[in-house]
């Protein structure tokens, strides 16, 4: 299989944290947060079948809402720094965790590119379809510039459209050992769409601590032999997750710019973000369905 077409990470058990290194809470609280995803996830059920007859701004709120909901049931904090777009960008992210996805949607009314295997998920493939998301089948790399037309199309409809240009995930660790890159390269090919579309490239930095004032941690990355069940249950044990999105400023590319310059200057705004202030965002909580998180 083409390696530039489907990226392997360095990243496995040796990134995530030893016993002991992350605060965690009570068994007792984990299935209070169990509970609470359980609710988020019957709701998104319904959403399932009310999505595709709403507006666009309806569904693009709802899909919103509902991933706020979801990190809120899983007791982690959402912080944003920077102005996200509203309307016609390429969001351009690194890739730690399946709750990426959930962070870019709680933040942006965003179509999300994914890989097909997540249109098998259960429920969650079903919201992501319903939701406009774009998938791609990385087992066939020549229906490659049929998703970047896709892409592309979506732009110019004036839509926010988020791709994770790494292709993988990997643990993101600020500090990287030698043995650990922490972090993959940014892949050119979907950055054709912006140029295309004639739509700016939104740079957005994701990461993890447990609390202000602590070290990023790699708790919730979603790495190697990792099945979403193992990964999920990390998460729900962990005390004060934080997931943070920042957004750098714009790269407006020209009609003639290259693609992998492009991207090469979107993936050192990422892993360059300069800090600033995060605001903090209210997240639904899952008590109008009666359950504790």
């Amino acid at each position: 299989m083409n390696q530039l077409w489907q990226p392997r990470s360095a990243c496995g058990p040796h990134c995530l944290p030893r016993p002991g290194e992350t605060p965690t809470v009570s068994s007792l609280r984990q299935a209070g947060r169990m509970t609470a995803l359980f609710g988020a996830l019957l709701f998104g059920a319904l959403l399932v079948g009310v999505l595709p007859v709403l507006p666009p701004a309806g569904r693009q709120a709802a899909g919103r809402w509902w991933a706020r909901l979801v990190l809120g049931s899983l007791g982690v904090t959402l912080h944003v720094r920077g102005r996200l777009p509203r309307r016609r960008a390429l969001l351009a992210a690194n890739h730690i965790s399946w709750l990426d996805i959930m962070a870019t949607l709680a933040v942006s009314p965003a179509r999300m590119l994914a890989k097909q295997e997540v249109r098998q998920w259960p429920l969650i493939g079903s919201l992501a379809a319903s939701g406009g998301t774009i998938f791609v089948n990385r087992t066939r790399p020549r229906a490659l510039p049929q998703t970047v037309a896709k892409v592309a199309e979506a732009l110019r409809a004036d839509r926010v459209v988020a791709v994770f240009p790494e292709g993988t995930t990997w643990c993101g660790k600020p500090r990287a050992a030698d043995a650990c890159p922490a972090a993959g390269r940014f892949r050119p090919a979907m950055f054709q769409a912006a140029i295309d579309a004639g739509a700016p490239v939104v740079p957005l930095t994701i990461g993890y601590r447990t609390g202000p004032g602590r070290d990023g941690t790699t708790a919730a990355a979603f790495l190697g032999e990792d099945s979403l069940w193992v990964s999920l249950r990390r998460v729900l044990a962990v005390r004060g997750l934080c997931v943070t999105v920042t957004a750098a400023p714009a790269l407006h590319p020209e009609r003639s710019a290259s693609r992998r310059r492009l991207a090469q200057a979107a993936e050192s705004a990422v892993r360059f973000a300069v800090p600033h202030p995060a605001t903090p965002t209210p997240l639904p909580t899952p008590t109008s369905l009666s359950l504790a998180a």
